[in-house]
Order: C-alpha cells, then structure tokens, then sequence
C-alpha cells in the first residue's frame, strides 16, 4: 500500500534466470550499520567531537567487515547488497575521514586544504569504481590500490592519535599530505594483501590464539597511537613490496 517500489532482482539458479523479490535483511543491517556509522562521524566533527568521530569510522570499518562475511556464510550476497555497500563505503571510508580531517586539521589552510581533502574523497571514489567493474578479474588474494576502509583507518587513526592536539601550520600540512597520499595509494596500481585467504573456520595451532592475546594486550596500552602504527604499516607495506619489486627487476640479467 506504501508509494514505494518493490524491488525485484534477478538471479542464475540451476543455470536459470530467476526473478526474486526484496532483499535479505541480515547482510544489510550491517551495511545500514556502517552507513550510520559514517553519518555520525560527519555530524560528530561538525560539532567538534573528533575522537567520536574517529572513532565511528574505525567502528563502520568493522560493520562494513562483517556485511560480506555473514551474506557469504549464510549465502545472501545480492547485487543489491553490493552496490548498497559501496555506497556505504563512500560516505564512510570517502567522505566523512576527508570531512573530518579537514575540520580537525585542514581548515586553516584554506583553498589547499580543500584541495587535499578533495583528492582524497575523489581517490575513494575512483577506487570503489574500478573495485566493482573488475570484481571476478583479479586475484581475490590482493587488493590493487589500498582498499578505502585502510585508507580511511590511516586518517581516522591519525585523528583519533591527535584529537587533542592544536593543529596549525606544519601539522596541519603534514596530515593534508598524508590524507592525499591515502587517496593516491587508493588509485595506484600497488598490491596488497587483502587476507581472504585465511580461513576463520579451520582448526589452527593453539599457539594462534596465543599471539591473538598477545597483540591484544599490545594494543591495549595504548590504543590510538599502536592502531595508527599497524594501519600505517598495511598502508606502507605495499610500496615496500612494489619497490622491492622494481628492485629485484632491475637486477635481474637481460
């Protein structure tokens, strides 16, 4: 009775084309989640709370791990899940780690800051783009470009890290650089491991679970600043590896 569309969705079963009405809740509930997680980031730097706000990107980055997961283990992936999710993806991992920073640390440089939030939104958004027109084309084993939730646990952390802390002149350069470069990493042609590969389900040494309190404990001392080092490091590794690459070559024999 309600003005609004059903929405129908067609799908191969049994090699068949099968037309299916509405949507699974449960991945989407999820999705839904990240997006309001995103929201609230944007309306929490708005009136000043950055370390809320940082840290409801780092919290949409943990619903946005768990949508996919679920819809494959309890067999609900859609296309519509997928491209609800990428938008989600751009107003939690696009627009609200730019906003934030710009409000936390960039608005003082004027037009330049814009500039250097702008590059990472628009390096988000090429990302989530190539991301859905080349999913089944790439090994599902690495990430080409670093993927936007990382890139935006890079800004959110260096936020969370220092939300305290008086931004203005070279910081405030400093962090508008590292936020464009997040959004250059995100376009590059550089690999990263994207993790799918380990299986949560299977038995593992009990030594595992070990090192799992270990790390734990590790980050526990000091949350935002060992966070911010681990994000940093994914962040690096892939140009550690692209540059050992060119490296190794270059020294091979013509």
């Amino acid at each position: 009775m309600l003005p609004i569309d059903e929405h129908i969705e067609e799908v191969h079963e049994n090699g068949k084309k099968v037309r299916r009405r509405g949507i699974y809740l449960l991945p989407n509930l999820f999705t839904t989640a990240a997006l309001f997680s995103g929201f609230y980031s944007i309306m929490a730097a708005i009136q000043g709370n950055f370390e809320f706000a940082a840290l409801a990107i780092l919290a949409a980055m943990i619903f946005d791990g768990l949508d996919g997961r679920v819809a494959r283990m309890t067999n609900t992936t859609s296309e519509f899940g997928v491209q609800y999710d990428s938008l989600s993806d751009m107003v939690s991992f696009g627009v609200a780690p730019a906003l934030v920073m710009y409000l936390w640390a960039l608005v003082d440089l004027g037009k330049f800051g814009v500039g250097l939030a702008f590059v990472y939104v628009a390096g988000a958004a090429l990302r989530l783009a190539r991301f859905n027109t080349q999913v089944g084309e790439v090994d599902k084993r690495y990430f080409i470009g670093l993927a936007s939730p990382a890139a935006a646990a890079v800004v959110a952390g260096i936020v969370w890290a220092g939300f305290n802390v008086s931004m203005a002149g070279r910081p405030s350069i400093i962090a508008g650089v590292l936020t464009a470069l997040m959004g250059l990493l995100m376009v590059s042609n550089v690999k990263y491991s994207s993790f799918k590969e380990l299986d949560f389900r299977g038995r593992v040494p009990f030594v595992m679970i070990l090192a799992v309190v270990l790390i734990f404990g590790v980050v526990a001392i000091d949350p935002p600043r060992i966070l911010l080092a681990m994000f940093g490091l994914y962040a690096v590794s892939g140009l550690a590896m692209w540059v050992w690459g060119l490296r190794k070559k270059g020294a091979s024999p013509q």
